[in-house]
């Protein structure tokens, strides 16, 4: 059995295995010690050691240290991560009071929805000020969508927009199955 088809057998080719089929084709055609040396300019590795119980196509790479260093990098603090209910619809409500651009409202409106809880109505009120204030309706509409989705049954979804009727009334914007007829 030949090197390639040993590669095949312990990694099997699949559309989203393109790194298997490269490194197929690099194997099938250089020899072991070009192999070696491209690895070690490539990689910055220090020793490519082959196990031949298993075949040449596995190898265990040794190198200096990690090639890639993964750092997460947030755009705010950790200060929010203990914050209060009510500080946290402060901050927002603050935020989106002082939106000047769609980008600003859409990253707003994402950072907001991503936490495990449902804003209050002052923070909708002023997302949906600010979405209109930078003339995005479909983003007004979305708004509505969110807080639908975040909500735990209809009759809270419900009571959210009777107390932001005014409001929705106020800048025009309809809701999703206003739009449909749902």
């Amino acid at each position: 059995m030949d090197t390639g088809s040993q590669f095949r057998q312990l990694v099997p080719s699949t559309p989203t295995n393109h790194a298997a089929e490269l490194w197929l084709c690099i194997y099938s055609v250089l020899p072991q010690p070009q192999i070696t040396t491209l690895l070690v300019k490539m990689f910055g590795l220090r020793r490519i050691v082959a196990r031949p119980a298993v075949g040449a196509a596995r190898m265990a790479i040794a190198s200096r240290g990690p090639a890639i260093t993964a750092v997460r990098h947030s755009s705010g603090s950790h200060d929010y991560e203990n914050e209060s209910y009510e500080a946290f619809n402060s901050r927002y409500q603050t935020f989106f009071n002082q939106v000047e651009d769609v980008f600003e409202l859409q990253r707003g409106l994402n950072n907001c929805f991503a936490y495990d809880l449902v804003p209050a109505t002052e923070v909708v009120e002023a997302a949906l000020r600010a979405s209109r204030k930078v003339n995005d309706y479909a983003t007004a509409v979305r708004i509505l969508e969110g807080v639908k989705e975040k909500v735990e049954n209809k009759l809270q979804y419900q009571a959210y927009l009777d107390e932001l009727k005014p409001v929705i009334q106020e800048l025009g914007v309809n809701t999703k199955e206003e739009l449909y007829n749902i």
